[in-house]
């Protein structure tokens, strides 16, 4: 994970943060003229690992600007654009421009109908798409906003939005509903669990291994902790007609100071992953009556977001799928907080992220441009 950015953020004007590109470098030219492919190819092939998206996000800002019917505004490394074209709804679509670390899957290539490379599915196709109505629906029937944005994958505090929420949070205001590009097998995957972890902290009494009797081992009385985990069965909850599947792990035990010791604490780490209709009070309560004859520190909770399928079934009727619920967490959940609803549809298996072996159809890529473009096309609009 890469050490925090401390870079100032850009200025009110979308100044270019400063950087260490040399002096009359310049970005790599992005053409959003080109098919969905071979746009998608060439966002593979510029290196953006999280917390190095400077060259992708001077690219993708060089190519914007060069459309007149969008004004560019410049955050950190995240680029946004708008329309101003006075319609009566605001939609706003949003995708991340970063990737996880590189695992031999550079550069891109182009087999078997698929795009293969790092980021081809999340999300470097669904920036694609984006990138492509931005240049070619220049009169959509409701005005638009582009988010490209950085540091999705690492620790909340650096990421793009929430770095846009906070210094301009204009930006993203006045927006009916969100669409987050995330791979979503070219289908609908709405809403998002929120997140939980905590430690259970099991006390014990330190001694010589030698005399291992006169201590008590917290690790072996931690068995009782994993014995309950194993045991414990998921709850699986209904919201909007769409079933969360919920799931709490064990994740990490950490025992012991020394080979000779008997050690006085071990600590079990747990994830819950819970339905949205829980919120996060409601989920550390929760977790909390799981254990209740030992100390637990929750250590994270994220909430997660609503399917708000009343607000995004016209959306969801013109995108042509049947929406499911989806299983982790995104920054649909960002736009939750913000009081906008938000769904994530984007090309590609998501079970494919992060993996060495990624790719995105072509033909997930070529569908969700053709439905989205449609839909921004409809002569009325839909919420």
């Amino acid at each position: 994970m890469e050490r925090a950015d401390s870079r100032p953020e850009a200025g009110a004007r979308g100044d270019r943060p400063r950087g260490d590109r040399p002096r009359g470098a310049r970005a790599a030219a992005l053409d959003l003229t080109a098919d969905v492919v071979t746009l998608t190819r060439a966002l593979v092939d510029l290196p953006s690992e999280s917390g190095q998206e400077r060259q992708i996000a001077d690219a993708v800002e060089a190519a914007l600007r060069e459309l007149p019917h969008l004004a560019v505004d410049r955050v950190g490394n995240s680029v946004v654009a708008r329309t101003a074209l006075g319609r009566p709804e605001r939609a706003l679509l949003a995708g991340h421009l970063d990737t996880v670390p590189a695992a031999g899957n550079l550069p891109s290539r182009l087999a078997d109908g698929r795009v293969h490379g790092l980021g081809a599915c999340d999300m470097k196709g669904g920036v694609a798409v984006g990138l492509r109505l931005a240049a070619t629906v220049p009169e959509p029937v409701r005005d638009l906003t582009y988010v490209f944005y950085e540091c999705e994958e690492v620790e909340g505090e650096r990421n793009g939005l929430a770095r846009i929420a906070a210094a301009r949070p204009g930006l993203l205001e006045e927006t009916a509903l969100a669409i987050l590009m995330e791979p979503s097998g070219a289908g609908v995957e709405a809403g998002c669990q929120g997140i939980l972890t905590a430690d259970i902290v099991v006390e014990g009494a330190r001694a010589h291994t030698a005399r291992a009797w006169q201590g008590v081992n917290a690790a072996h009385k931690a068995a009782r902790v994993l014995q309950r985990l194993d045991g414990y069965t998921p709850e699986r909850v209904v919201v909007d007609g769409l079933e969360y599947r919920e799931g709490l792990s064990a994740v990490a035990v950490r025992a012991g100071v020394a080979g000779n010791v008997v050690p006085d604490e071990c600590v079990v780490t747990v994830n819950f992953r819970f339905a949205p209709s829980r919120s996060a009070e409601e989920a550390e309560a929760y977790v909390r009556g799981l254990f209740p004859e030992w100390e637990v520190r929750v250590t994270e909770v994220v909430p997660g977001a609503p399917p708000r399928l009343d607000r995004v079934g016209g959306l969801v009727a013109a995108l042509g799928a049947e929406p499911r619920a989806k299983f982790g967490w995104t920054d649909v959940a960002r736009f939750a907080a913000l009081g906008v609803p938000a769904l994530n549809y984007g090309p590609g298996d998501p079970s494919l992220a992060h993996t060495a072996g990624e790719y995105v159809p072509v033909e997930h890529l070529e569908r969700c441009e053709e439905r989205l473009r449609r839909w921004l096309l409809r002569a009325r609009p839909a919420s």
